[in-house]
């Protein structure tokens, strides 16, 4: 068909929702694919984005917020 992308093309983000799911409350590293690095505890996960606390920011309480379809890589840290 004209104008519709193939089945192997389409992105499925349900996979890395339901991998950030499994570490909310646990700390990532996740890299994104402008170059981005965020570190943080995994405070919130919708299938959008994920919000992610910074580890040691002192006592100014912010969250950073991350896109799904931005997302290269998620791992895993030792807390």
């Amino acid at each position: 068909m004209v104008g519709r992308a193939p089945e192997d093309s389409k992105m499925n983000y349900q996979h890395i929702e339901n991998l950030l799911i499994r570490f909310r409350g646990q700390a990532v590293m996740i890299k994104t694919v402008s170059g981005g690095v965020y570190e943080g505890s995994i405070s919130d996960v919708t299938n959008d984005y994920v919000s992610l606390k910074p580890k040691n920011e002192g006592d100014d309480p912010k969250l950073v917020i991350v896109l799904l379809h931005s997302i290269e890589s998620v791992s895993p840290q030792i807390n």
